[in-house]
């Protein structure tokens, strides 16, 4: 593993740096590059812009790891309250007066806006059930709106109760989406297992420290995993959803598309708001279905340390900032 990288994700998990780091007015500046800001209105704001530049999103509440009942369901509220606003809201043409888009007219934010829930900031930590219960309030919520949910995938121990969770959530809204890691030696077997006719999966590489007995701990191995499972979704029946900035590996899924014979639309990119957008939109442009994953909340700190660990040249755009603070 990259020390640097090994170093960013010790950070994420200190208290005493997070508070400095919180509290120092130029993170805020560092932070609006990766995240939309901390409101509804914000993240709605950022969605329409990524729209009518012919950008999907999904939108991710920031928050993980609760142990409070009662934030897990403020939580569950801020999404209540997000997908409301995502159904009332209409897509305008750039200008800002409501008309045609590329979407079609006045086409609802919600057709091109889904939401990401992480199911520890919905209270996993205090029982499957809960978890459940609450995500399938956001996804009937979600159903009701005209979008989708996706679930995120968190730390190798959740990987198990998540996929118990996801199956039964798609008894109900089987248009919910999984997430996959890359980094995990099971994820080939995983992949198979959903890569079922109307299933929805998000392939990434993975942000968390694992140790080597569940995670492959070397760049190339993660790649080559990666291009496993790639082929994997591809094959089946499925509407993979390719996480990754990586130029190569962007490459590698057009040319296995156009191997499997898929065409544009049956399957998407997907990459992290503020990273590589001029490479969204060109994709976007060629035709592809790209997704952008929009964060916004005030708890966004562990959001940005992992960011900084998946790409370590990220911190020398953070450095710069901290250098110019003045």
């Amino acid at each position: 593993m990259n020390p640097l990288r090994t170093l960013i994700l010790a950070v994420a998990g200190n208290e005493t740096i997070r508070r400095v780091v919180a509290a120092a007015p130029v993170s805020r500046r560092v932070v609006r590059r990766f995240v939309a800001g901390e409101t509804t209105e914000d993240a709605i704001r950022v969605s329409g812009e990524l729209g009518r530049a012919g950008l999907r999103v999904t939108l991710d509440h920031l928050g993980e790891g609760t142990t409070d009942g009662a934030l897990a369901e403020h939580t569950v509220r801020a999404y209540l309250e997000l997908l409301d606003a995502l159904r009332e809201r209409r897509l305008p043409p750039d200008g800002g007066a409501e008309g045609s888009t590329p979407n079609g007219p006045a086409a609802r934010l919600s057709d091109v806006a889904e939401v990401s829930v992480k199911l520890s900031a919905v209270g996993l930590r205090l029982g499957e059930r809960l978890a459940l219960d609450n995500a399938a309030r956001i996804c009937a919520a979600a159903r009701r709106g005209g979008t989708t949910v996706t679930l995120d995938m968190e730390e190798h121990t959740t990987t198990d109760a998540a996929l118990r969770i996801l199956a039964r959530l798609r008894e109900n809204w089987p248009e919910t989406g999984a997430v996959l890691q890359s980094y995990l030696r099971r994820t080939p077997s995983d992949c198979a297992a959903l890569a079922t006719s109307g299933s929805r999966v998000r392939l990434c590489k993975g942000a968390y420290a694992e140790p080597a007995e569940v995670a492959h701990q070397y760049r190339h191995e993660v790649d080559l995993n990666y291009v496993r499972c790639v082929n994997i979704l591809l094959s089946g029946g499925g509407y993979p959803m390719f996480a990754t900035h990586d130029p190569r590996l962007v490459r590698i899924v057009a040319e296995r598309a156009r191997w499997y014979g898929r065409q544009p639309g049956s399957y998407e990119y997907q990459m992290l708001y503020g990273v590589r957008p001029e490479e969204q939109r060109r994709l976007a442009r060629e035709g592809e279905a790209v997704r952008v994953y929009v964060p916004y909340g005030g708890q966004w700190y562990g959001y940005l340390m992992r960011r900084l660990a998946e790409r370590p040249a990220n911190v020398g755009f953070f450095l710069r900032a901290l250098a110019s603070r003045s």
